[in-house]
Order: C-alpha cells, then structure tokens, then sequence
C-alpha cells in the first residue's frame, strides 16, 4: 500500500488506501492521516480515515489530536473532535473548550458537542448542561438536532436549565428547550415533528 494513494484524484482510490492503513497500522502514518483529515472532501473517505487513526495507539493519536483543536482550518477541528469522540480518552476532556463549544462554524460546534458529552467527567455535567443549553435556538434544523440530543444524552443533569430556557424571552429558545425536553423521554421520537409541537405550544402561549 502507497501512503500517498490517500490524495489520488479518485474518491475510491482514497477510501481504499484508508481501509489499507487501519488494516496494517503504522505510527508513522500518523502525520499523514492527520494531514488528509483536515483538507479530505468527501464524507465516506474522512470517516474511514478516522477509523484508521483509532486503530493506532491512543498515547500517540491523542496528544496529536488534541493539537489539532487548535488548527485554524475549521475541517481540521472537527474532524479531531470527531476522532477524539470515537477514540474516548477522558484525558483529551480538558482540551474541550468553551471556544470549541461556541465556535462560529457550526460542524465544528457540532462535533464539540458530541465529542463532549462522551468525554466529559462526571464532575463536569452540571457545566457543560449549562454551557450547552446557552445555545439553545442556534442554528438551523440540523444544528438544532445535534444539540439536542447532546443534552439528553446527559441525563437528569439538564433539567434546570431546560426549565430555565422555557422562559427565555427568545420564542425559538423556549420551543428548543421543549423539544429537548420531549427529546430526552422518548430518544426515538422524530425531532423534526417535536420541534413544530414545541414552536406551535410555544405560539398559542400559556
């Protein structure tokens, strides 16, 4: 297998050479997937290419990871964040930033969020409820999704500020909230179908 068989032109040709490095694991690859992570356009080629960074060691993979949080490509971040995410070594928590959380790119924001809720210590869900419920009303549809079943993946711990947020000035904040609430009880419910329930309850009023 050719490592640089990972920038040929075609998508499969790609996606092999990926399959190629997690099957045969090497170190030295390390710089090089890193690499391909930040700038690969195509889905299914990132995702294999993330399956091949968990394949190496985590004492090495990690701290290059968490490295990358601070890249200035946004691709980059999130797709760290994503590795990090499947990888879960609670020791990348602290690297999870409040910047990361809030960050203006929303895939980046995204893959905070679920790289988060995974790593977080115990000690530290009561924060993060809070840090993640601030930007209840964010975003379009699919923003809205991912930060929602963020929150209900933490449990009971969201309740106060999902209450809180019910009686946000922000009509889209209060339907969010109640949406995430609904969320949080029935994890297989159709979110686009809760969210307008929520924004019609939150439309007539008390």
């Amino acid at each position: 297998m050719r490592i640089d068989a990972l920038s040929a032109e075609d998508p499969s040709a790609r996606l092999q050479a990926a399959l190629a490095v997690g099957t045969n694991p090497e170190p030295g690859y390390l710089e090089t997937l890193m690499q391909r992570c930040a700038i690969e356009p195509d889905f299914f080629v990132r995702d294999m290419l993330t399956w091949a960074l968990t394949r190496l060691p985590a004492d090495i993979t990690v701290p290059r990871l968490r490295a990358e949080l601070r890249s200035d490509r946004a691709q980059a971040r999130s797709q760290a964040l994503h590795t990090l995410s499947k990888i879960g070594d609670g020791t990348a928590w602290p690297s999870i930033t409040r910047s990361l959380l809030r960050d203006p790119e929303d895939e980046v924001a995204r893959s905070a969020w679920r790289a988060a809720v995974i790593l977080v210590p115990e000690t530290e869900t009561k924060g993060l409820a809070a840090e993640l419920a601030a930007q209840l009303g964010r975003g379009d549809r699919a923003v809205h999704r991912s930060l929602s079943r963020a929150l209900a993946a933490l449990g009971e711990v969201i309740e106060p500020v999902l209450r809180e947020a019910m009686t946000h000035a922000d009509p889209a904040v209060r339907a969010h909230a109640r949406a995430t609430e609904v969320l949080r009880h029935d994890p297989e419910a159709g979110f686009d179908a809760i969210l307008d329930e929520a924004k019609r309850i939150v439309a007539l009023g008390p």
